[in-house]
């Protein structure tokens, strides 16, 4: 499984994963408004033996298969704001 992350400009340290490059189809208008413009970061592929830094890559596996996006907060930030 891949992974293509993204940071925006309006939330800074908070990265957003999507199951597809480019596709924010399934990200709530309200997420994207609240994260800015986005800049790609980085593909990767999420194997068995990947680590991620901050994230849970299970978590983040699971959030991609059934939701198609993964929001990645700075520590500490684990709450996003209210995005309705």
């Amino acid at each position: 499984m891949y992974a293509w992350i993204y940071k925006g400009t309006r939330k800074p340290h908070a990265y957003l994963y999507v199951s597809a490059k480019d596709n924010f189809e399934c990200v709530p208008k309200s997420l994207l408004n609240l994260l800015g413009t986005l800049s790609f970061v980085l593909g990767i592929e999420l194997g068995a033996d990947r680590r991620l830094t901050q994230a849970d890559i299970e978590e983040v596996r699971r959030q991609l298969d059934s939701e198609g996006y993964y929001l990645q907060l700075p520590p500490g930030d684990q709450k996003p704001e209210k995005i309705c």
